[in-house]
């Protein structure tokens, strides 16, 4: 009889720990229920309908953490105060839910900083044409409807809890089995989920933590690119993340507006009349005909090269291979190993506004649009701020294109006809053309049915059907931004200028039969990985009446050919052509200068010294660890 009481007794100490245990969940049952249907829900609903997109592993078991969590901290609280508190909760999660769902539905896109950043710039009159265009009843049947008819059952069950608890229903023999055995479950399935799932859960929450923690846009970026990183699954979540996004890009803008106030040139010469810097996205070179690829990928500049007035330069790398820290390298006047970061030194364009160069920026990627990646809003917020476009540019355009022939039809409509020649004015023009290239999804990068002039079956065999499939489809991309940065050239054929070509970084796109595609973000940069991704196709082409007119630039430029030179410093480069004098010049940055440091070390990544890696640097883990990103 000891022996059975004992056990009586310990069986109802497990049952008390039970309900302890439950408890958080049966004083906001409703509440836990309506909330994890709606984040789960929403969690499975907005996947891109692209290729290798699928929903967060772990959302159902995080979500059931996560609000396991809250109800312990709900259960704290008298019910009146609780009562209260989920109010609350609900007026600020449905709307943000509902929201971010219908810009899923209309934009592919869940609420992004950039969305955030619209938001702030929009005007009660544009507010008005933006509900007027998209709020319809169409949207109540897509899964904004979901959304809203979990709310609605939400609150039907209110009412009708309401109603149930007025009547006070007696308590019987089988509801309370049912209830002890409701509670067992329940119990069961709450220590279930913490110990299944501790690890990823707790990964999770780490690398959100780590997520939230940097001081800068920047770092923000790259953590988005590490294997591990964070998964946003709700949309309260991702409105945080968009508002601290926000934050940490306008404390940079704030000091470059505050710095735009001390630029000042000590003089100009205007050098170079018109000058034209093309940026390109993605460029692999060697998979340029230009520098010896055994496919006719360039034959437009390597024709170009062959008359002798464009130069390729043989030894030039990118300092990062992630577009938006190459593009604040190249704007702004600070080179790496200086000291503190970018945003403390002035932009390039604003010294040549500053000297009395036109200015013209007209980008295929960097303007803001609702559906707007991270990695874009990362590069080109300091581009699209009012006063720091003001500075930067006499000229934008407002548009993308889905190919870069639309750069080309914007330059015709915005820039040619204002075009100073050489013979109308002393003031010059800058030209800066920025091209989609060939960004990721190359299929999509040139027009399938003019343009494809390389098919899967001219590639090895070692590859698999579809990795050739993509390869041809890189090298078609390839052949169709010759064919645009030919035409570029053209334009300024009869005119004193010179142009420079440079693509933000490289790319891998299973060259020599390894099956390596994209970037590799990892620590770890090994030879190989710096000749795909860092080392870039770069050259200089001058006008006949360039070279007539500018003799020794043009012998400078074929002295520089072979000098090593990073990216990082191409706004030195462009101030010598310019013929710009100011505290921030710095010829021992400038190829073209007999000043010129070839002994500086090129740091990538800021982590590795280029000019110190060797060749058979090669290793296993190299191929393990890349990843497709983008």
């Amino acid at each position: 009889m000891k022996i059975s009481a004992w056990i009586y007794r310990l069986l109802g100490w497990v049952y008390k720990l039970l309900g302890w245990i439950v408890e958080p969940i049966r004083r906001n049952d409703a509440f836990f229920v309506f909330m994890f249907a709606l984040f789960f829900t929403c969690s499975q609903l907005e996947i891109p309908d692209i290729k290798g997109y699928k929903p967060y592993e772990y959302a159902a078991p995080e979500i059931f953490a996560d609000l396991y969590i809250i109800g312990v901290i709900l259960s704290l609280f008298p019910q009146k105060v609780r009562r209260w508190m989920r109010g609350i909760f609900y007026a600020v999660v449905y709307p943000i839910v509902i929201v971010d769902v219908f810009c899923f539905v209309k934009f592919e896109s869940t609420i992004s900083p950039t969305m955030l950043l619209l938001l702030g710039e929009t005007n009660s009159s544009e507010a008005k044409e933006f509900f007027a265009s998209y709020l319809s009843f169409d949207v109540l049947w897509s899964s904004v409807g979901i959304a809203l008819l979990i709310a609605l059952l939400h609150l039907l069950w209110n009412i009708i809890k309401r109603y149930f608890v007025r009547l006070r229903l007696q308590t019987t023999n089988a509801t309370m089995i049912l209830g002890g055995a409701a509670r067992v479950f329940a119990a069961l399935m709450i220590v279930y989920v913490f110990a299944e799932y501790y690890e990823p859960i707790w990964d999770n929450k780490s690398a959100m933590h780590r997520l939230f923690s940097y001081k800068n846009i920047g770092d923000v970026e790259h953590e988005l690119t590490k294997k591990d990183k964070a998964q946003l699954y709700a949309a309260p979540q991702r409105l945080a993340f968009s508002i601290y996004s926000n934050k940490l890009a306008d404390a940079q803008v704030e000091k470059l507006i505050k710095g735009v106030a001390d630029i000042k040139v000590d003089s100009c010469s205007f050098r170079s009349k018109n000058i034209v810097l093309i940026i390109g996205e993605s460029c692999n070179r060697r998979h340029f005909q230009l520098y010896g690829y055994d496919k006719a990928t360039t034959p437009l500049q390597t024709q170009l090269a062959k008359e002798g007035r464009l130069i390729p330069f043989s030894d030039v790398i990118a300092p990062w291979n992630l577009t938006s820290f190459v593009f604040k390298h190249i704007f702004s006047l600070y080179a790496v190993g200086d000291e503190g970061e970018w945003c403390d030194y002035p932009l390039f364009p604003e010294l040549f506004r500053k000297a009395g160069y036109q200015v013209a920026f007209i980008t295929n990627q960097f303007l803001p649009q609702a559906g707007e990646q991270v990695y874009d809003f990362s590069g080109g917020f300091f581009l699209n701020n009012p006063e720091l476009t003001k500075a930067q540019f006499d000229i934008r355009n407002t548009s993308l294109h889905r190919f870069d022939d639309g750069v080309l039809e914007d330059y015709d409509r915005l820039v040619a006809d204002r075009l100073q020649d050489s013979t109308a004015s002393n003031n010059g023009t800058l030209m800066i053309l920025h091209l989609k290239g060939q960004h990721t999804r190359y299929g999509e990068r040139y027009p399938l049915k003019t343009r494809r002039k390389f098919r899967y079956t001219e590639y090895s065999e070692k590859l698999s059907k579809r990795h050739r499939f993509i390869q041809a489809d890189y090298d078609n991309a390839t052949a169709y931004n010759d064919s645009i940065v030919h035409q570029i050239v053209q334009r300024f054929e009869d005119k004193d200028a010179i142009v420079i070509y440079m693509p933000d970084h490289g790319e891998e796109c299973y060259l020599n039969d390894k099956p390596i595609l994209g970037r590799n973000h990892s620590a770890m940069i090994t030879y190989d990985l710096a000749q795909e991704e860092f080392h870039i196709p770069f050259w200089i082409w001058c006008s006949g009446k360039y070279v007539e007119n500018h003799p020794d630039v043009f012998q400078q430029v074929k002295r520089a050919k072979d000098k090593p030179f990073m990216t990082d410093n191409i706004s030195q480069l462009l101030l010598y052509l310019a013929g710009i004098e100011s505290r921030w010049t710095r010829p021992s940055a400038n190829p073209l200068s007999d000043d010129y440091d070839e002994t500086r070390p090129r740091i990538i990544k800021n982590s590795v010294d280029y000019n110190i890696l060797k060749p058979e640097e090669k290793t296993k883990e190299y191929d393990e660890q890349v990843k497709f990103v983008k």
